[in-house]
């Protein structure tokens, strides 16, 4: 996608959401005698699709099985927008809103940002919030008392960075050196505690570490060498790590190792920070990042994937009693729920699915609309593809006879005979219809109403873009449907059936911390999980 286009996206998100286009105020029930919580604990599993809960739950020992017994688990809980990726997907979890709002629509217009270069000579692109539009759960706390703090780590800097938005909290993620560092929209120097951890090398341990199955063979019912996977290469067990420290420090991000390292930041810094310890409400937000690199290269079908649940599975359940060790259970509440979901890997699914599931790649039309766009002396750069969006910069066309609207009914028509894609819809159109089509409804909660996305492309159910193995990012159930846990201070147990939202987690966990939003959001108060509340949605 070109530059000055995608610039056009976060411009036009900017000037629309301003006014909060679409948002909603929430009503706010009586909260009782309920006590307010002194520290609020968002976990989020990167690509953790809702059926895993089900599929592995009989395994489960830990906290996942901690989470579904004690917590209030809806059982339908979706993000409810377009491009389930990760930046939009964790960009709702404290807002309370949808991409639209939030100024992340998609992993393009994410964090990235060279003005806020790395420190401590981390490895990376810079990043930060920047484009981030509005406020989180993290700032209606903080103007409500100043002491309020936030810890947000992960190992993408992304899923650090957007469940806290703007607010500059203590955010760390990870540099493939082997350290958590920041960038300088957050500080010029990294904390002594942070330098401390970095220092005991726990990534560079596993150098020479295989990773074998959790459990004996026999409870793990996929195949283990499935040609489809990992392109076919390093597809069994064990997975071995090299015995060069620095190549592992790197590589342990692919494996469920990382995600241990990740959760012991956590727990250091509540340590370190004092968070929970009162009289205000504090927040710590950790993204486990290794489902999703895993998930991208086996699939949600394969071993790999299983096991890597089981031990998501028994690291929470450590962390979960480590966290109670150190601060009071009854005044913590506890969000688990994941970004996004993943789809069956094409090659695997083919064989089961009418039509046919394949992989999708428009590039091949680009070619013919620049040579058009050439033909008539308008920038070739006006008209852009990003896997499912045609972005048109409209104002290009003016030096022609050429019109953007002639030119995209071609482009529709020829996208349409595509194999793989089911639909291609105008926006507007497709905004119109939004009640009554669930795939016009996820898109208008992606893109605002003014946007220089001219048309979507929605594939079939099961065919795929881009490169991964196995991806995500449609609006089918299989990308958008989630695991929604809360569990803790002032949350009734039990399972909750009913359609949900991720943007209905924030107006959620402000009620029960006795807090307002500060602008209109999307989500509402999900009271049936409450306690000492009249049920609701």
């Amino acid at each position: 996608m070109s530059h000055r286009i995608v610039g056009s996206v976060a411009s036009f998100i900017i000037v629309v959401t301003a006014a909060g286009l679409g948002a909603q105020n929430v009503p706010a029930p009586s909260r009782g005698g309920t006590t307010t919580p002194t520290l609020v604990v968002l976990l989020t599993v990167d690509q953790f699709r809702a059926d895993y809960i089900e599929r592995f739950g009989a395994q489960f020992t830990g906290g996942l099985a901690r989470l579904m017994r004690e917590g209030a688990v809806f059982t339908d809980a979706h993000h409810d927008h377009a491009i389930t990726e990760t930046a939009p997907g964790h960009a709702t979890l404290l807002a309370g809103r949808y991409p639209r709002s939030t100024g992340i629509t998609m992993n393009s217009v994410g964090v990235a940002d060279d003005a806020a270069p790395l420190i401590a000579g981390g490895i990376g692109a810079g990043a930060s919030p920047r484009r981030f539009v509005g406020s989180t759960l993290v700032d209606w706390l903080h103007e409500r008392d100043a002491r309020s703090r936030t810890l947000s780590v992960s190992v993408k800097d992304r899923g650090a960075i957007l469940p806290v938005g703007r607010s500059r909290a203590d955010v760390y993620w990870y540099s493939p050196d082997g350290r958590f560092i920041t960038s300088r929209y957050y500080r010029d120097s990294l904390p002594p505690w942070v330098v401390a951890f970095n220092a005991r090398r726990l990534p560079q341990r596993y150098a020479g570490t295989a990773w074998n199955l959790l459990l004996p063979v026999s409870a793990y019912p996929e195949a283990d060498s499935t040609a489809a996977e990992g392109g076919g290469a390093e597809i069994a067990f064990p997975h071995w790590l090299p015995r060069d420290s620095t190549q592992a420090a790197s590589l342990v991000r692919v494996t469920p190792f990382v995600d241990e390292v990740t959760l012991a930041l956590a727990l250091q810094g509540v340590r370190e920070l004092a968070l929970g310890t009162g009289p205000q409400t504090d927040v710590l937000a950790v993204s486990l990042s290794a489902t999703d690199f895993i998930g991208h290269r086996f699939g949600p079908d394969s071993r790999e994937t299983h096991d890597q649940v089981l031990r998501i599975d028994r690291m929470l359940g450590v962390f979960l009693d480590s966290l109670h060790r150190l601060r009071d259970s009854s005044r913590i509440v506890v969000a688990f729920t994941s970004d996004h979901g993943v789809s069956t890997i094409p090659e695997i699914a083919a064989s089961s699915t009418v039509p046919s599931a394949r992989r999708v790649d428009l590039a091949s039309l680009l070619q013919p609309v620049r040579a058009i766009l050439r033909a008539a002396g308008v920038d070739t750069l006006a008209v852009d593809f990003d896997q499912q969006l045609v972005l048109v910069d409209r104002d290009a066309f003016r030096v022609s006879r050429l019109g953007a609207d002639s030119l995209m009914t071609l482009v529709a028509l020829a996208a349409r005979g595509a194999p793989g894609v089911k639909r291609v819809d105008r926006v507007p159109a497709l905004f119109a219809d939004s009640l009554r089509d669930p795939v016009a409804r996820r898109w208008s909660h992606q893109l605002p109403s003014a946007t220089p996305v001219a048309l979507v492309v929605t594939l079939d159910s099961l065919s795929t873009w881009g490169g991964n193995v196995a991806s995500h990012g449609s609006s089918y159930d299989q990308d958008s449907h989630v695991p929604l846990i809360l569990m803790g201070a002032g949350v009734r147990a039990g399972r909750l059936p009913g359609f949900v939202r991720t943007v209905d987690l924030a107006p959620t966990l402000a009620f029960i911390a006795g807090v307002t939003p500060r602008e209109r959001i999307d989500g509402v108060i999900l009271t049936r999980a409450l306690i000492g509340v009249p049920s609701g949605p």
